[in-house]
């Protein structure tokens, strides 16, 4: 049943969008995003096959080959499992789990049904295209009982798997009415990865008082001290790997681009940046409700300075997510109408995706960037952020919250549950870089060289090498 496929990725998606012209052509384009923008360059190198949904439902396309000789292998999703395994179960019931409850987690059983159903036909394919003892690096929240399943059909495969969320405490977590089946789905795994020794930490000490499981170890980054071991002898290590970025991934800056940007900003002497999928999770209202109460007390001048605020479409049709962008856009609107004028707004709003050589524009003309979500498993918007600045101008302000801080602690930390918090890292920032611009430039090339050193790179040949050393 094995294929010729030595090193596989399996994703949710594809990471091809496909784009329909007026005439009928359908061309696939790469899709944004921290996972494709991580893994793409990994299987570039590994001339590896990807495995995933290619975001059109009732249709697969036959396996096609990218640019880059990367064999896209897509798995077939009708529009009733996309709404009870994707936007159900993944996003209604385990999202919110695994970010510590912002919104309140629903848990129906026949969204389970389906995604139990979704992630056999995923592990299925995956079984199809591998070669004879491959190795298979399962990624994320969606497809956790994947490594179990492959384990039964595939027992010669080397498993990876890691979460690009957070993982829950044990307290947590335990409320899940499937939390016996997502534990052996995951232990299928030789090696299971975490961006945090937190988060492995959490799941260790929810094995250890799950039945049938023995804990060994405690975890480490970027090395594998830890194991756990089931009533079947299957040994699984657990470690941390700090997810980065391909520092050459935002292409080139469009030379006089930052100048013509500022211009049609009006030239403002500061310019405060935020890009985020329009996510709950990401803290986008509080940020700009900071940002209108530090106009409202004159700390910061709306004559000159603007923010600028890139929120991605995401999980529209889920009402958590309708209700986060109707949220931002009216604060958008109020900000606006008390402290712009004509043609000239104080907040700039885009809610659309932008492609990577305009967004690298973005991050060299921001002076500061605000990143301040409630929980993020990393945040790759932070490092990209400070991948552009090495030449050690700009400022970062970051939730404490995010996985980047553990890396980034130069960033001015804030509690994003807190408005005053972001208000004091905000104006620090801004205030730094006219008073203290030596102090400001060392820690933001400190930043540049942890982002520069630790890449995707990094990250995805530690967490492989330790995988073939624990198989």
């Amino acid at each position: 049943m094995s294929g010729d496929n030595n090193f596989v990725v399996v994703a949710n998606r594809l990471p091809v969008d496909l784009a329909t012209a007026p005439d009928g052509t359908r061309t696939w384009s790469p899709s944004p995003g921290g996972l494709v923008a991580a893994l793409s360059p990994v299987l570039a190198s590994q001339q590896g096959c990807w495995v995933g949904w290619p975001g059109i439902a009732d249709e697969a396309p036959e396996p096609f080959r990218t640019d880059a000789g990367v064999l896209l292998h897509p798995v077939r999703l009708t529009g009733a499992d996309f709404e009870g395994f994707y936007e159900g179960f993944s996003n209604a019931s385990l999202w919110p789990l695994y970010h510590d409850l912002i919104v309140t987690p629903v848990y129906h059983r026949q969204w389970w049904a389906t995604y139990r159903d979704v992630n056999l036909r995923f592990a299925q394919e995956v079984a199809e295209v591998a070669a004879e003892g491959a190795t298979v690096w399962v990624q994320d929240y969606q497809l956790q009982l994947v490594p179990g399943i492959l384990r039964q059909l595939r027992p010669d495969l080397r498993i990876g798997f890691f979460l690009h969320i957070p993982f829950p405490g044990p307290d947590l977590f335990r409320q899940l009415p499937w939390r016996e089946e997502i534990i052996r789905g995951l232990l299928g795994a030789d090696l299971i990865g975490f961006h945090l020794e937190s988060n492995a930490r959490n799941f260790l000490d929810l094995c250890a008082v799950t039945d049938g499981l023995t804990v060994a170890g405690t975890a480490a980054t970027r090395c594998i001290d830890a194991h756990v071991t089931g009533h079947d002898g299957h040994c699984t290590a657990v470690g941390a790997f700090p997810i980065s970025i391909d520092m050459d991934s935002l292409g080139e800056g469009v030379g006089g681009g930052v100048d013509k940007l500022r211009a049609e900003l009006g030239d403002p002497a500061t310019v405060i940046l935020g890009v985020d999928r329009l996510d709950y999770t990401k803290g986008i209202l509080q940020r700009l409700l900071a940002f209108e109460e530090l106009l409202e007390s004159a700390a910061l001048d709306p004559a000159t300075t603007v923010l600028m605020q890139v929120a991605t479409p995401s999980r529209e049709r889920i009402k958590q997510y309708r209700v986060a962008r109707s949220q931002v856009e009216e604060a958008v609107g109020r900000i606006n109408g008390r402290f712009g004028s004509m043609g000239r707004p104080v907040v700039h709003y885009l809610h659309q995706s932008l492609p990577k050589n305009e967004l690298r524009t973005y991050y060299e003309a921001a002076d500061v960037m605000l990143v301040t979500p409630f929980k993020d498993g990393m945040n790759l918007v932070a490092k990209e952020y400070v991948a552009c600045h090495g030449d050690g101008s700009g400022a970062l302000v970051l939730s404490e919250f995010a996985g980047a801080a553990v890396e980034l602690h130069e960033a001015n930390l804030c509690n994003p549950f807190d408005l005053e918090s972001i208000k004091r890292a905000l104006l620090t920032a801004v205030q730094g870089l006219s008073t203290n611009p030596d102090m400001m430039k060392e820690k933001m090339l400190a930043m540049h060289r942890q982002v520069a050193e630790y890449d995707v790179n990094r990250w995805a040949g530690a967490f492989l090498s330790s995988l073939e050393e624990v198989r």
